[in-house]
């Protein structure tokens, strides 16, 4: 055996104690979007629109795990899931987003809270993945204040309802995606290409965050845990010419550190104004705001699927004061000779590894952290090696950070099943469990095998990815600023 067969084929083992789980988002998976009182979500409303979402497909229908939950149950159970991460509908629960609720959306996160506690998985109930009710978007959405503190409520009620049978909550998944691609890329719901619209969104979300730790804090039990999702990548210049680092170090900050420093270092990102200044003047701040957003959390969620590779590139709008957030003169590239997923994803593990790794560098009180989202997409093949392969070697990754001092608890596998891939309809497959959307039978394919097998025993081999990590959450090193063209 060589020496670079040793290194692939080196075994870690993880600890006892450490969870190990399954993920879904309610827009994705539940269907029934009219059923049982249920009100109109910005994803209903942006799938009607032409051309948003690919063939003009929905989440009309998606899984029906609304009515297959026990279905989906006994799936979690048979894979050996100790826990089971999943999103509520918010207009399932409250309609029109606020006002009176609706007992028969709630009836039904209590059937399956019930039957996972009865099955021996711990729910990690995820409040708001994405599918804002529409009756607040039209009342100006995560753009204005007024919903952030509608969020708060909408916590509360949903304490009340299931705060005895789950201990384990998580505000929001991906304010990035919520706020930059649904408000400034217009790539997803409620598709809209704003400037300050799109900044304030995410302010609004990671206040909407805050006041609702605050508020599950105020009824917690003893031993209940409140925690947030972010989605991280490490971005990556291409060269290092000036312009590409300044590149990455923009596109850094408005995937990742637009999130962390307020979340977990105190104070917004010192590029905020240089970046975005001649965009917005942040008069949705407010004295406070720092912290409340700053509340201390017991857990971080990371979801990681791949680096972004980018360049310098023209930006789209040749005026500043009219340019997206989005719009950033940034423009991701695929490395030659690089690994991809299905998709076309660069698949590269050492980039978990330096997400872990760099956030317990650069924020000394970071809490413990959950990958709560990794997987691997591609058309639906029931022998899918290349998801087996991509599961394996991330999970070498993360018992590698774990050994360089990164603090995780648990891993999520993206995903229980197929389901709607937002803007790319159901072409896109993500599940250790194939859906046939036809018939809705559901075939465990070779990865949910693997996945059982490794749960009972979790030993990973795969590429060695401990070194140095020149990058922080992405970019430049804390405290380098990229020197001028």
């Amino acid at each position: 055996m060589t020496a670079t067969d040793e290194r692939l084929a080196m075994p870690r083992t993880f600890p006892a104690g450490f969870v190990w789980g399954t993920a879904t988002a309610a827009y994705q998976i539940e269907g029934a979007v009219s059923a049982d009182g249920r009100g109109l979500s910005i994803w209903d409303t942006f799938c009607r629109m032409p051309g948003a979402v690919a063939r003009g497909e929905s989440g009309e229908f998606a899984c029906d795990h609304y009515h297959r939950w026990q279905e989906d149950v006994d799936l979690m159970k048979d894979l050996g899931a100790g826990a089971y991460r999943f999103s509520v509908a918010w207009p399932r629960v409250l309609p029109d987003g606020r006002g009176p609720v609706n007992r028969r959306g709630l009836d039904f996160y209590r059937r399956l809270v019930d039957a996972l506690r009865e099955g021996g998985i711990e729910p990690y109930v995820t409040l708001y993945h994405w599918d804002l009710p529409q009756a607040l978007e039209d009342r100006g959405g995560w753009r204005v204040r007024d919903t952030a503190e509608r969020f708060a409520d909408y916590a509360e009620v949903m304490y009340d309802a299931l705060g005895e049978s789950v201990s384990n909550w998580i505000t929001l998944n991906e304010p990035y995606c919520s706020a930059i691609v649904g408000y400034g890329e217009g790539r997803h719901a409620p598709g809209a290409r704003e400037g300050h619209g799109a900044l304030a969104a995410a302010h609004h979300l990671l206040l909407g965050h805050g006041l609702a730790v605050a508020r599950l804090r105020e009824m917690a039990r003893p031993g209940q845990q409140v925690g947030v999702t972010l989605n991280m990548s490490p971005t990556v210049p291409v060269t290092s010419a000036p312009r590409d680092v300044q590149a990455a170090r923009r596109m850094d900050l408005l995937v990742n550190r637009q999130f962390t420093e307020p979340l977990f270092g105190g104070a917004y990102a010192s590029d905020m104004a240089e970046t975005f200044g001649r965009i917005t003047d942040f008069s949705f701040r407010r004295d406070g705001d720092l912290d409340i957003i700053g509340t201390p959390v017991d857990f971080l969620g990371v979801n990681y699927y791949y680096r972004l590779h980018v360049e310098a590139a023209p930006y789209e709008e040749a005026d500043p004061a009219r340019r997206s957030a989005f719009d950033l003169g940034v423009r991701t590239v695929t490395p030659q000779d690089a690994r991809t997923s299905g998709l076309g994803w660069v698949v590269e593990p050492e980039g978990l590894y330096e997400t872990l790794v760099g956030l317990t560098s650069r924020y000394p009180d970071l809490p413990p952290v959950y990958i709560t989202e990794n997987g691997y997409g591609d058309d639906g093949v029931l022998e899918d090696g290349g998801r087996i392969d991509y599961l394996r070697d991330h999970l070498a990754a993360t018992c590698d950070a774990m050994t360089a001092g990164a603090d995780v608890r648990g891993y999520f596998c993206w995903s229980l099943m197929d389901n709607f891939e937002w803007a790319r309809g159901y072409s896109a497959r993500f599940g250790l469990v194939h859906v046939d959307y036809d018939t809705q039978v559901r075939t465990p394919k070779a990865s949910f095998h693997w996945m059982r097998d490794f749960i009972a025993d979790p030993v990973v081999t795969g590429p060695v990815t401990t070194g140095p990590v020149d990058i922080l959450v992405a970019g430049t090193p804390r405290g380098e600023r990229p020197a001028g063209d």
